[in-house]
Parts: structure tokens; sequence; C-alpha cells
């Protein structure tokens, strides 16, 4: 029996048919692996699936009436706002379907989405515990009269037997894509030619080794991290590149989380499909520990890694827990230059302790290094988010100036105690999303640069040009750019 396919088999006598419907609300234009993954699993212990992606669907009325157990992927901050709103209809719908919210943002969401009718809350490694739900399910299913099934009161199931943050090590199942709207309807890669490449994704690994402060995964992983069997990682991707695929991100966390393993992926990855891009997201720290596989990834089709470099200054870096420094980053620039690889960097550039001039440094050290045109605009905008769980709130700081957990942003909120940094931060913000799409990023970063300049309090330099013979030619970059 082929492991990445088979693993789990209905057990004998399952006859009566258990309808679930996942629903996933967002995933930054992915089609989504928290869909097809579960579908898999589900599947082969004969559930009959059905899945909707309300990124680019409407929310089906009938299969939410014909659903016994409905399920919502919560993987991001974004997805779960969203998510509130469409339980609250779901509820309504079908107020007699069980209701679980699975994800990396479930457990951390739990009290908040309990009040928005979910019965179950599945973190972590979640597929075999949909599964554990399923059959739970049926076997009420199967307990009550035949015929009865609208009166068998499914969400009587209230006692949560499967644990809310499982960290089992799974044997995956290859993702179940079937039913999933086509690649082509998901967000694409712009190639550093200016060609739009179709673009799958997948994940290698999930949780992450480290536990930086502000990281919405350390909650629910707290520095473990588990894999994807390397085979099934390459028979979705293979699936995907069936269906059209040109490029595929990988969404771990960290791909340098297990080095041997990323190398071993991308490695086969190339060899079958030599033409195919890919893009990665690893950690400052990890990129100067295995400097020496910044070639592999040239050479097997990277066409940018992403970065978590947060901030240029030091302190923050600390309060973060970041695990590097401002040399760090900028040695990390110099090994991509030298392996001829591109960096695209992601900031938060907004915290309670950033000052206007702290801002100013930021910028200037992006033209210092010549990085604007490897930023996406949004980065120059990000704000701090403080959801449930955050190990940031173990600092007295910062316990002492946040306000109550707001239930409809999903967070502590916090006021600069400079008004200007705030108003600054909501300019630019508004800069950013009104932006045309024509303007370019370097557009956009000079009229950041100018509205920076209208809120100091003292003279200011104009954008400095870019160092003559830094300059680097556009990065490939996806139409979806990377925040929570």
């Amino acid at each position: 029996m082929d492991d990445a396919k088979q693993t789990l088999l209905p057990h004998p006598g399952e006859m009566t048919s258990v309808n679930v419907l996942l629903i996933s609300t967002y995933e930054l234009g992915r089609q989504p692996f928290g869909l097809a993954s579960p579908a898999a699993f589900l599947r082969n212990a004969a559930a009959q699936v059905a899945c909707l992606d309300l990124s680019v669907q409407r929310l089906d009325h009938d299969a939410v009436k014909h659903a016994d157990l409905i399920a919502l992927y919560v993987p991001m901050h974004t997805a779960t706002r969203i998510a509130l709103a469409v339980l609250d209809k779901v509820v309504e719908l079908n107020p007699s379907a069980h209701i679980c919210a699975y994800g990396l943002y479930a457990p951390v969401s739990a009290e908040i989405l309990r009040r928005h009718g979910v019965h179950s809350i599945l973190g972590g490694e979640f597929e075999e515990g949909l599964v554990a739900l399923m059959r739970r399910l049926r076997a009420k299913l199967e307990a009550a009269d035949a015929g009865a099934r609208a009166d068998a009161g499914i969400v009587g199931v209230e006692t949560q037997a499967e644990p809310e943050i499982s960290l089992a090590r799974q044997r995956f199942l290859v993702p179940d894509r079937g039913d999933l709207p086509p690649l082509a309807e998901y967000a694409h890669l712009t190639a550093a030619d200016g060609s739009r490449r179709t673009v799958g994704y997948t994940e290698a690994t999930r949780g992450c080794k480290h536990l930086c402060r502000h990281c919405p995964v350390v909650p629910v992983y707290g520095g473990l991290f588990r894999v994807v069997q390397p085979e099934v990682v390459l028979a979705d991707i293979e699936q995907q590149v069936g269906a059209g695929a040109e490029h595929i991100t990988f969404g771990d966390p960290d791909f340098f989380n297990g080095p041997k393993h990323a190398a071993e992926i991308v490695g086969a990855l190339h060899e079958r499909h030599p033409d195919l891009t890919y893009d990665v997201t690893i950690k400052v720290e990890h990129l100067l520990a295995h400097a020496d596989l910044l070639p592999l990834l040239r050479d097997t089709g990277c066409a940018f890694v992403t970065s978590a470099i947060e901030s240029v200054d030091d302190r923050v870096l600390e309060i973060l827990d970041k695990g590097h420094t401002r040399d760090d980053f900028v040695e990390v620039v110099r090994l991509f230059d030298a392996a001829d690889l591109a960096l695209q960097p992601t900031f938060v550039a907004f915290t309670p302790w950033i000052t206007l001039d702290g801002y100013a440094d930021l910028l200037n050290t992006l033209v210092e290094l010549d990085l604007i045109d490897n930023l996406p605009s949004i980065q120059l905008a990000i704000r701090l988010l403080i959801p449930a769980g955050s190990r940031l709130l173990e600092l007295p700081e910062v316990d002492d100036l946040v306000g109550e957990f707001d239930p409809i942003s999903l967070g502590y909120p916090w006021d600069h105690t400079d008004p200007r940094v705030d108003e600054l931060q909501q300019d630019i913000e508004a800069l950013v999303e009104h932006a045309g799409e024509d303007a370019s990023r370097r557009e956009i970063f000079a009229q950041a640069w100018e509205l920076l300049r209208g809120h100091l309090d003292h003279p200011a330099a104009a954008l400095p040009p870019v160092p003559p013979g830094r300059s680097r030619p556009t990065i490939p970059y996806l139409s979806e750019p990377w925040y929570c």
C-alpha cells in the first residue's frame, strides 16, 4: 500500500453517511491546503465531503443546510475575523449541524468562536481530529432511528473528546483538491520578465522551532514543528502541476526548520520539473546558519525568499525575541547578493517602541540596501497585532500599554505614546490601500517618505538616491502580498 495515498481506512461497519462541509474564508489568495488535506482524510474515512473557499466562491446555502458537520478553517487573523460573520449565517441556516473551527487561530480564538456557535476546536495537527469528530457524529447518527436524522440533535455531541491542540505526528495523505476552484482563480506570480505564472500552494512542515513573541504559531506549537512526508509533498505538487501550476508557494512558517527535509524536496522537485519555480519563507537566523544552502535554492528554481525581518532596531528585535540583529539582516542581504538570490523582507514597521526617527531609519536602511523594489508596499504600513495568547503579553511593559481584548478586531488594542506615529501609520496604510494598480513600489515608497517628512517636527532630507551600481532587477512577486 502506498503510504502517500492510504493510511486511514474506514472502520468495519461504517456505513452511515456523514455529510461534511469544509469552509475556508481567506488564505492570501491561495488554493487552501487546509481544505484539501482534511478532505483527503475524511473521504478516506468514508465521509461525504464538500469544500467551499469563500475567497472565490459564494456561501452555498444548500450545502450548509444538508451538512451534519460544518468545519471552518481559520489559519490566520484575517480569516478568523471573516469566519465570525460566516458562522452567524451558518448557524442560522443549519442550527442542528455540529460546527467546528480548526487551524492555527482556532485555539487562541476559542472563546469568541464558541460564542458564535462553534462546538469543537481543533488546532495544530487537525486532520486526524476531524476524522475522530466525524466518527463520533456518525455513531450518534447510527444510534438514531432511521429517517430521524433531522431530529437526532447532532449538536448534542457537546463534550469535545478531541484535544483542542494536537501535536501528534501524522502520516499525511495526498491532499484531495478535486472540488476546489481552479488554480487560475487564485493569486498569480509576476516573474522578473513581466510574465504571469499560475501559482500552486503546499506545505512541507507545520509549526516552528522558535518562540518569537509576536508570532501566532508559538501559542499553538510552542517551539515544535511537524513534517509532511516528502512523498506526499511531491505528489501534491505533481497534481497541481497537472492542473496548470507553474510556480509553487511553500506555506511553511519556516522552510529551514528541517533543512535536510527542505533540501530533499526542492532537489527532487527540480529534477522532476526543471522549469517550475517556487518561493519559501525562512527566518534570518536560519539563513545565516544554512547559508551553504542558498545556492541550492537558486539552482532549483527559488524565485524569492520571504524573511520576517520585522525591524532594524535592535531593541525592538530583542523585545520580539527574533533571534537576529540589524547587522544579521545586513549580512543576509550580502549573502543573497552573492548567491544571486532574491530576498523579500517583511516588517512590523509600527510598534509601541518605534519613533518617527526610527521609522526614518527604517526607510533609510531600505534605500541604503537597495531593497525598495523587494518590499511589498503594504510592509511599510504593518502595525503590531497582539492577538490572544501572544507571548508579548508576558512582558509587563506590554501588559501596561494594551487595553481590553477587542472581540471584533481579535486583538489587544494599543496606542502609541506619540500620536504622530499612529497618524503616520494610518496615512501610509491609506496611501498603500488607494495606490493605483500602475503605481510602482518606488513611487509608493517616495510618497511614504514625504508623509514621514510631514509628521516630523524637524527638517528632514529628501529621499536619498539609490546608491549607483546597486540597483537590482525587478524581483518576482505574488499578486496577493504577504500579511497576517
